[in-house]
């Protein structure tokens, strides 16, 4: 391994850390009611934000934790069920369904406690009336395809569902209702992280057909409702996002050298054009003799044409790579922090100055692993991929360039 490589590992690993839920959930956590506390936990960040409730909470909770498959952790006094992440399951209909039966049963006395983080959106998918959970998926699988941002496609989800858009919070009234969010979404826009299902929500039907149309999908024909405009009792607050995590990855890298350069937190577009684009820009650092990091965050989308495997981070590296063209001194990292790139347990692919030609020798062409959407399999053919496993949070992407 080479040493920029692990400098851009360790970056990234301490980017992931600084948002994690024993972090950054104790601190903000509420005071106990008279009554009840319910605590209902969804996301990717679920099941560690709940084990850092129970470390430190010293009256009883009770509740329910819902976590996508294979991120599950123990917990002592919260029940925990998984659901299915991008497209949801029938796990994420039950959760969402008791999870909603939770919060209704609030009384006044009572406190709700939300968990809320990247995922969420999937994993308490509770259709509107007529709408079944298969004509959903096939929603939520063309809306993946189609290169629809995740502002658009949660617009088309709270408008299709009985949880999200601020229902949840509607149902716990006249309960006080305390959402702490792990934001995973450009702008930490509250009715966009999981879909607002405690926040009101400032979009329309309309505004939810027109995503739709905007990128010619077929209307499923029910399920549609407009969405609360107006809550009492809601608290809502977002103890991690993106600027934290590029932060403690700037320190890790400026600790190494590096001058770090911020391109944004917020960052969104095609994979492959902000690569290419990202690429320009270390030539030109490289070109005025400067030693800098380049960071960014945000969300990119692939617009799928072809057959392959990879996620939008493994696009946008690949796209990186051909750019620089085998430009010397240029080395880079481009990864989700929840662990997982797309819909693949990978969370992201290095980029170093050979990769071109050692993809070439593995038998890859890499104009057409790009046409194809298949970066994964020739980051993976070439050992350039990080699997890190559930890292248990989601601010989205880290992005890193060093440019010697």
């Amino acid at each position: 391994m080479s040493a920029q490589r692990a400098l851009l590992e360790r970056a990234y690993r301490d980017a992931v850390a600084a948002a994690h839920p024993s972090r950054v959930v104790p601190a903000h956590l509420p005071p106990r009611p008279a009554g009840r506390t319910i605590v209902l936990a969804v996301g990717k960040a679920s099941a560690a934000m709940a084990q850092a409730l129970e470390a430190v909470w010293d009256g009883p909770l009770e509740g329910l934790v819902t976590a996508r498959h294979g991120y599950a952790l123990p917990l002592q006094r919260l029940e925990l069920i998984q659901g299915a992440h991008p497209v949801p399951d029938a796990g994420s209909e039950e959760a969402a369904r008791r999870s909603l039966a939770l919060a209704k049963s609030a009384t006044e006395q009572d406190s709700v406690l939300v968990l809320l983080s990247g995922g969420a959106s999937a994993l308490w998918a509770l259709p509107g009336e007529g709408l079944t959970l298969a004509a959903k998926q096939q929603l939520v699988r063309a809306l993946l395809r189609s290169g629809a941002d995740i502002t658009e496609m949660n617009c088309v989800r709270r408008h299709l569902s009985a949880i999200k858009g601020g229902r949840l919070a509607a149902a716990a009234f006249p309960a006080p209702i305390t959402t702490l969010a792990i934001s995973d979404v450009v702008g930490d826009r509250p009715e966009a992280i999981g879909s607002g299902p405690t926040v009101a929500d400032p979009t329309t039907l309309a505004d939810a057909r027109a995503v739709l149309a905007r990128y010619k999908i077929d209307d499923p024909g029910a399920g549609w409702s407009e969405t609360p405009k107006k809550l009492e009792r809601a608290n809502f607050k977002i103890i991690a996002s993106a600027p934290q995590a590029l932060a403690s990855a700037a320190d890790s890298l400026r600790g190494a050298g590096y001058m770090p350069v911020l391109l944004g937190d917020s960052i969104t577009g095609e994979a492959r054009e902000i690569g290419a684009a990202h690429a320009a820009l270390a030539r030109a650092r490289k070109a005025n003799g400067e030693r800098v990091a380049l960071l960014s965050g945000g969300e990119l989308t692939v617009t799928v044409t072809g057959d392959g495997r990879g996620g939008p981070n493994q696009e946008y590296a690949l796209a990186l790579a051909r750019a620089l063209d085998g430009l010397a001194g240029v080395h880079a990292f481009a990864g989700d922090t929840d662990g997982a790139d797309g819909s693949h347990d990978v969370a992201g692919a290095f980029v170093a100055p050979d990769t071109l030609d050692r993809a070439r020798k593995a038998g890859f062409d890499p104009a057409r692993s790009l046409a194809n959407n298949d970066a994964g399999a020739l980051f993976d053919a070439i050992g350039d991929l990080l699997v890190t496993g559930p890292t248990q949070t989601n601010v989205n992407d880290v992005r890193i360039v060093l440019v010697e």
